[in-house]
């Protein structure tokens, strides 16, 4: 019997759970997730499944981690310092492809050099720019280096690489490590966010190895990647940007394992995110043009996957305009009122009852902040590291932390760095004034939406009657993002063309109408064709509604608060590899690899040295990760030119997947 353990670590709850020979879910246990130290939080997850099976850490033969923490960073604009190095481009290709947003601030040099598009070299590498630049930046946790052309030769990408490990030591992301594919400024964003979130999951990685070895278990410990499938541990600390869907990918592969979906639209709500995918066929479907998180298309191969800042820890914000007013949800996450208050209760009741006893609402009423142990601070400006220094080791109500406006612009630089946590009102907390849920202060939750009722509308009236009237408000408006967003991913994924965008046909007049049932002239009905399957733990609470709204089957299975922790148990070990062969002059073919272009006098010579290439490189990195009885897959993607009535060889991409099961799964 193999008995295997699934962990993911998500923005509120960290889950596991034991499967049995891949066939059976025999225990699941959830537990807080401990930002402060996330080893905590999974310790006791870990530590009561075990206990509930009433299984030794001993008899684990595998381990396997799915994490929404580098989703979650990249929509919430978190991670590390960092430093992009432009080899060989423009100043203005800075702007490309969000590059600039995805810097955030952060230093960049663009020096000359990098190559052509058939490898050789278009200008000489600057490496004395690069030196200079070494010396005057300091507190950088990751750097990021693209050059010109770099999948066609690395050459300059590794040298700046080796310079900037000699001088500083620090991590260096090389953006032809990262994909084959060209587009330099693509590329850069892609190499950019893997340097961003490197401390950040190496931290996640070490302190679930510990966790594992403390309690027992001598498993080797597999990380799920952004397509679904397995790497170890170590791979997963080299190529952090690959986890980014880590968690929904996970959830699909759950999902499909839970309830045999052929045709489905899966959509997982957790604390930060709501993520939504579509299973065709019985496959979840794989992004072509990379995934998309936080607004920043990268060049990892993942599900294809939309990601919204929507949860059941969003933020919510009011909406004045208008008689009515409202609310909007996300896309940050905050702490719950309810969950800060169950931690901290005398701090937190005491500011509460403070604020509800004035005349007039306050601005940053039910909002609160604390401070992120162990997060590193370098880098900080002047004004946060007084906030900083005014917060110290407290939870502090945010009207006596910021004393001026330019104060919460530094706060908000805190949070996007992680060093800060801030606490609001959210729909946990709704759901706890509503009695949906019980899992912390309730009580905490009411004085929370009280403050939050008393803000006014264009009227002038109280945005609501009651603290349960504005639960309701904000769990109506859940049901109707929630509905959008999978509206908006089912236009996406429609065969037919609209001719109009997905998120406008979402909103449209005769979207609503006829998901309205309107009876006029004309009857309007529209509806989803496909099921839902709801997962998250707070998806009983929330989609229940979503599925009335949309006129559809909603699956809630059984496990679907733990299916995250499920999919990164059942699925497999699989590496995909590319290359292309190209024709730099007449009866040459130019085979690129990442250690350098080599040339061949015959295109069959040139194509098969390039699969036999890509296959020792996935078959080793399937064997490093743990699997067994591998299988390899080669396709060729030949391009050729009609001159003079012959067909003429122009470019070959060849790709390699090798895949099979971790030998470790299997007993």
């Amino acid at each position: 019997m193999a008995l295997s353990l699934g962990v993911d670590t998500g923005g509120t709850y960290t889950d596991a759970v034991l499967i049995r020979d891949e066939t059976d879910v025999i225990a699941s246990a959830k537990s807080l997730t401990t930002r402060t130290d996330l080893a905590i939080g999974m310790g006791k997850a870990i530590q009561a499944v075990l206990e509930s099976a009433d299984v030794a850490p001993a008899e684990i033969s595998m381990a396997s981690l799915s994490t929404t923490l580098a989703t979650n960073a990249l929509v919430e604009g978190q991670g590390g310092r960092v430093a992009l190095i432009y080899i060989g481009f423009r100043e203005s290709d800075l702007e490309k492809h969000g590059l600039r947003d995805a810097l955030k601030g952060d230093p960049a040099l663009v020096i000359a050099g990098g190559h052509s598009h058939s490898g050789t070299e278009a200008a000489k590498l600057d490496l004395d720019a690069l030196h200079a630049f070494l010396t005057e930046h300091h507190g950088i946790s990751g750097f990021a280096v693209a050059a010109q052309f770099a999948t066609r030769n690395p050459a300059h990408e590794l040298a700046v690489a080796q310079a900037i490990a000699d001088v500083t030591g620090a991590p260096v992301t090389c953006s032809h490590q990262l994909s084959s594919k060209l587009n330099g400024p693509k590329r850069a964003v892609t190499a950019v966010l893997n340097a961003r979130l490197i401390g950040m999951i190496d931290r996640l990685i070490g302190r679930a190895q510990d966790t594992l070895r403390n309690i027992g278990i001598e498993a080797p410990m597999m990380v799920v990647r952004g397509d679904g499938a397995l790497m170890s541990a170590e791979q997963a600390r080299d190529r952090p940007i690959e986890t980014i869907l880590s968690g929904p990918a996970a959830s699909i592969v759950g999902a499909r394992w839970l309830t045999n979906a052929e045709n489905a639209l899966v959509s997982d709500i957790g604390g930060t995110t709501t993520d939504i995918a579509l299973i065709r066929d019985g496959k979840p479907m794989i992004d072509p043009a990379g995934a998309q998180v936080g607004g920043f298309r990268t060049m990892v191969e993942a599900v294809a996957m939309r990601t919204h800042g929507l949860g059941g820890d969003s933020q919510v914000h009011p909406v004045a305009e208008g008689l009515q007013g409202g609310v909007f949800l996300g896309p940050r996450r905050v702490l719950p009122v309810s969950l800060i208050a169950a931690e901290a209760p005398d701090a937190v009741h005491a500011a509460l009852d403070e604020q509800l006893r004035a005349s007039a609402p306050g601005e940053h009423d039910a909002r609160f902040a604390r401070r992120v142990l162990g997060v590193p601070t370098e880098g900080v400006d002047a004004r946060a590291e007084t906030i900083l220094e005014r917060l110290g080791d407290d939870i502090m109500p945010l009207n006596m932390l910021l004393r001026t406006r330019l104060e919460g612009s530094a706060l908000t630089r805190l949070v996007d760095r992680g060093i800060v946590q801030v606490s609001g009102v959210t729909p946990s907390d709704a759901s706890h004034v509503l009695g949906r849920l019980d899992a912390w202060d309730a009580e905490a939750a009411r004085k929370g939406l009280t403050l939050f009722s008393r803000k006014r509308v264009g009227s002038g009236d109280r945005l609501a009657t009651s603290p349960e009237d504005m639960a309701q408000k904000i769990i109506d408006q859940m049901t109707e993002q929630t509905a959008l967003t999978l509206l908006e991913t089912a236009f996406a994924e429609e065969q037919e063309d609209f001719g109009l965008p997905p998120e406008v046909l979402a909103r449209h007049v005769l979207t609503r109408c006829g998901l309205a049932g309107h009876r006029g002239l004309l009857a309007l009905d529209a509806a989803l064709n496909v099921q839902i399957v709801g997962l998250g733990a707070s998806a009983p609470s929330y989609y229940p509604a979503v599925g009335e709204r949309l006129h559809c089957k909603m699956q809630l299975p059984e496990h679907a608060g733990v299916a995250n922790a499920v999919g990164a148990v059942v699925g497999r070990v699989t590496f995909r590899r590319s290359g292309t062969v190209t024709t730099p002059a007449e009866g040459k073919y130019r085979v690129h690899m990442t250690t350098g272009p080599q040339d061949f006098m015959d295109a069959e010579q040139a194509m098969v040295a390039m699969e036999d290439y890509l296959r020792a490189d996935a078959q080793t990195a399937a064997k490093d990760a743990g699997a067994e009885d591998i299988r390899v897959i080669v396709n060729r993607d030949i391009r050729s030119a009609q001159i003079e009535g012959q067909n003429v060889f122009v470019e070959c991409t060849v790709m390699v997947e090798a895949s099979g099961r971790p030998r470790v799964a299997l007993g």
